[in-house]
């Protein structure tokens, strides 16, 4: 090998090794919609471990003892982080919650995705558009509830209550991934169960999306807008990514 040759190989910029222990974005289980792709359900607590530990994060709920629960205001909650959302740990596939937006961004990032806008998070979440839906999904039609016609499949404050209503002010509590039906796009959990964090900015505070199971059907729709603090981490809030567009 010549030395202009070797010099000229030797040159060429390396590209950095993935974290250690990071996930990759292909082990996300994702839907195309139009131009980009989305999750299809809401980052786990399993999934968010492996963040977590790969880059030593210590949350915000962690540092301060604790995420947020609304009783007759915000209250800190000892111990309840993405680790134990309750007070107790969590199951692998519970959605993550008590992280902020910055943390969600970093772990989208992290998993080479990012956070969904708030545009294509309500397409996603209301228009149909898998060239061949099963029933009763039809291609193309914008339905009222990411759930479809109907918010009854949904985890609102309206479903059955569960082992943890005794340790909250209202509500049963999230349940896990894909434990619910399926809704528009073959996607869970867009309507109730969690909020999501999304990337929109407006007037200093970030959007969420979708409501939680402490709330009821109406909060569902497309023109229920919410915001919170970037910095607010809340038994109430997760997320999932996306990518392309």
């Amino acid at each position: 090998m010549s030395p202009s040759l070797l010099a000229a190989i030797l040159a060429i910029p390396l590209l950095a090794p993935p974290p250690a222990g990071a996930q990759p974005a292909a082990a996300h289980d994702m839907q195309r919609v139009d131009g980009f792709e989305i999750d299809r359900h809401e980052v786990t607590i399993g999934q968010f471990r492996r963040f977590a530990e790969s880059t030593g994060l210590a949350t915000a709920a962690e540092k301060a003892g604790g995420g947020f629960q609304f009783r007759a205001g915000w209250e800190r909650m000892a111990g309840w982080t993405w680790r134990a959302p309750f007070g107790q740990p969590g199951a692998d596939d519970e959605p993550a919650v008590h992280v902020t937006w910055h943390e969600a961004a970093a772990y989208c990032r992290w998993a080479g995705l990012r956070l969904p806008s708030d545009a294509e998070w309500v397409r996603a979440a209301f228009v149909e558009t898998r060239a061949d839906p099963p029933a009763p999904f039809r291609r193309g039609e914008t339905y009222p509830y990411p759930s479809g016609t109907s918010p009854d499949a949904a985890n609102h404050l309206d479903a059955p209550k569960g082992a943890r209503a005794a340790s909250l002010s209202r509500g049963a509590g999230h349940v896990p991934a894909r434990s619910t039906a399926p809704g528009v796009n073959g996607l869970w959990d867009m309507g109730a169960n969690a909020w999501e964090w999304v990337d929109h900015e407006a007037g200093g505070v970030k959007r969420t999306r979708g409501s939680s199971w402490w709330y009821g059907a109406s909060q569902m729709r497309a023109d229920n807008l919410a915001e919170k603090p970037a910095d607010f981490p809340a038994v109430y809030i997760g997320f999932r990514c996306a990518r392309g567009g």
